[in-house]
């Protein structure tokens, strides 16, 4: 009688007990949705504005999440684990691969593809254009000041950066958006992985960007421009139209005439190719001495 008895109270208290557990869970939930309903939570940005998870759904093809602001054509693929942010604009047929984040107000053109764990902010993208994996486009660039007390300070980086149409931007290539003009890539213009695009950079149409190129910032270049790999351009420098630059030269000066240059400082390739040889022939006469 008296086992019973006991396992009658200690049931008794595990039902209370569970009873209580519940019912805080249901106020601590009703506490959290409210607080989300209010606004008062989450993700304060830079405008002012407060962003609640509430207002980013699932869309419904790929799974991804967006904005209710933003205006999505109807064919858009956002895959899992992508988030298109407030008063972006996808044209139809785009493709947003998963971990890639589409900033707010941005843009993207119709069949345009972006490959996994992009970001894309304060830019322009146009049609049929291809963005690969890990590309970040619309960061801040490198400004910086020292002012009268010695500290280094920021320049501020307000503007964007505005791709062209039929773009093709390689794995890891960074290009960020400008501070006293827009950052520009033209149409046609392919770039290769893991090249660097500093601010206020304009580019023409139809050139060619090889792997590890490096552009300094405000640099000027035409149409039907390449650079070879691991080249690199001083800030400020204005290319013309229809050069080609050999790998790891380094243009320092403008250059105002069509054609081909090479080397460090870069000149013409004929040039060029004479100051090598002179330089090969005069080692090999002083190793002979």
């Amino acid at each position: 009688m008296a086992v019973s008895l006991r396992k009658a109270l200690t049931r008794t208290n595990f039902l209370s007990t569970k009873i209580l557990f519940t019912m805080d869970i249901h106020r601590n939930m009703s506490d959290i949705s409210s607080t989300y309903t209010s606004g008062s939570k989450i993700n304060h940005q830079k405008d002012g504005t407060v962003l609640s998870s509430l207002e980013f759904v699932k869309w419904h093809n790929g799974g991804g999440l967006f904005h209710r602001t933003a205006r999505i054509d109807p064919t858009v693929l956002i895959e899992t684990g992508a988030v298109v942010h407030p008063n972006s604009v996808l044209g139809a047929d785009v493709q947003i691969g998963s971990g890639t984040i589409v900033g707010p107000s941005v843009s993207i053109g119709h069949s345009t593809k972006v490959g996994f764990n992009a970001v894309l902010s304060n830019c322009s993208v146009g049609l049929s254009c291809v963005i690969h994996n890990g590309v970040c486009i619309g960061q801040d660039g490198f400004g910086f000041y020292v002012d009268e007390e010695g500290r280094v300070l920021k320049k501020p980086q307000e503007l964007n950066v505005k791709i062209g149409n039929y773009v093709e931007i390689g794995a890891n290539t960074c290009i960020d958006r400008g501070s006293w003009r827009d950052t520009v890539i033209g149409d046609d213009t392919k770039i290769d992985n893991l090249v660097q695009v500093a601010h206020n950079v304009v580019i023409g149409k139809c050139c060619l960007l090889c792997g590890q190129v490096g552009i300094a910032g405000s640099v000027t270049m035409g149409d039907y421009v390449t650079l070879g790999g691991k080249a690199a351009v001083k800030d400020h420098v204005s290319i013309v139209s229809k050069v080609r630059l050999a790998g790891n030269s380094c243009v320092i000066k403008d250059i105002t005439k069509p054609g081909d240059y090479g080397g460090f400082p870069a000149v013409p390739i004929h040039e060029w190719r004479r100051q090598s040889a002179k330089l090969r022939r005069f080692f090999k006469e002083d190793n002979s001495k």
